[in-house]
């Protein structure tokens, strides 16, 4: 059986929580080719959307996308944007929210056996470190 991923729970969750609470629920998204926003307000490949029911009209959030139409500008421009391209849902007021794991591309594994197997590395291992993992927790900017 296919298991259902909970991200798309969770996004709905915490827009009606925001709303419910009268606070501005806003999406962070990292922009890529399958994403449809206003290129222009893209910045360093990531967009931050207002969520809010007063500034987006035909809000759906589905099992693979979320869809809306909204105004930039004064110009009404639809939006679709994957769930796989959502980084996190928050509140604009408290920062209160869920940020999620960046998702890696599918893979394809051949099945057990198929592949000859991985041989010992030779020679003496690498002896530089990994990169640091980035400290701390991610901050937040306020998007006017």
């Amino acid at each position: 059986m296919n298991e259902r991923s909970t991200k798309p729970y969770l996004i709905r969750a915490i827009h009606e929580w925001a709303c419910d609470s009268g606070m501005t629920p806003y999406l962070s998204v990292k922009v890529d080719e399958n994403t449809r926003v206003p290129m222009e307000h893209v910045k360093n490949g990531e967009i931050v959307l207002n969520l809010s029911y007063d500034a987006t009209h035909k809000l759906t959030i589905g099992p693979d996308l979320i869809q809306f139409s909204a105004r930039f500008g004064g110009v009404s421009r639809e939006c679709s944007i994957p769930l796989a391209a959502v980084q996190g849902i928050f509140a604009r007021e408290n920062g209160q929210g869920l940020f999620f794991p960046e998702e890696s591309p599918v893979q394809l594994t051949a099945p057990a056996g198929a592949l000859p197997p991985a041989s010992a590395p030779e020679g003496p291992e690498d002896p530089k470190p990994d990169a640091p993992a980035p400290a701390g927790r991610p901050r937040l900017q306020v998007v006017k």
